[in-house]
């Protein structure tokens, strides 16, 4: 389930359940069948926009009141259950964990990159840092003044403001966080 469906489904049987509605209710109300309805409550359904605006409409609600974050003091995130956000078949996968979308500061992904993989990226930005803490295997990033080594449990900070390359020169998979924090 990629993050859109799933605040979708937890904000849209939140809003249910606090307006006391039944998904017979709602379904009666929006003109989307209660089967629908309960597929897309679950996260196993990527609602069109049509079916969307059915939903806003009978619900009275805005499109952000089902897309974004849902407010909760604890929220996990299990990445075997993630749709990778970027994913680059012998190169790399990247999975966003916490978008920047939630709290508009920081943003947090997990990137593994296979063997002789290169994931090339740009400039995240002015007053932006990045944050690398590495999980398995050996990190290669090459920024404007040099190329640095990040080892298993080490961690590293630049600013990322500049272009940048992480590659993996190893044999294994390398797995990392990549925090970004913008200030």
């Amino acid at each position: 389930m990629d993050y859109l469906s799933h605040n979708i489904a937890i904000n849209l049987k939140r809003i249910r359940k606090a307006k006391g509605m039944s998904l017979d209710v709602v379904a009666e109300q929006t003109g989307v069948s209660k089967s629908m309805l309960a597929t897309i409550e679950k996260g196993d359904a990527n609602p069109s926009i049509g079916v969307l605006g059915k939903i806003m409409s009978g619900l009275r609600i805005d499109l952000q009141d089902l897309t974004q974050a849902p407010q909760k003091d604890a929220y996990l995130v299990d990445i075997e259950k993630l749709v990778p956000t970027k994913d680059v078949k012998g190169q790399y996968h990247v999975w966003t964990c916490f978008p920047i979308a939630d709290n508009r500061s920081v943003e947090i992904y997990r990137i593994d990159i296979e063997p002789g993989g290169v994931y090339e990226s740009g400039s995240h930005g002015e007053r932006t840092k990045e944050y690398i803490a590495m999980l398995q295997g050996t990190l290669f990033i090459k920024l404007e003044d040099g190329i640095y080594e990040v080892e298993k449990e080490q961690f590293f900070r630049f600013e990322s403001d500049q272009p940048h390359v992480y590659f993996n020169t190893g044999t294994e998979t390398i797995r990392f966080m990549s925090f970004f924090v913008v200030y």
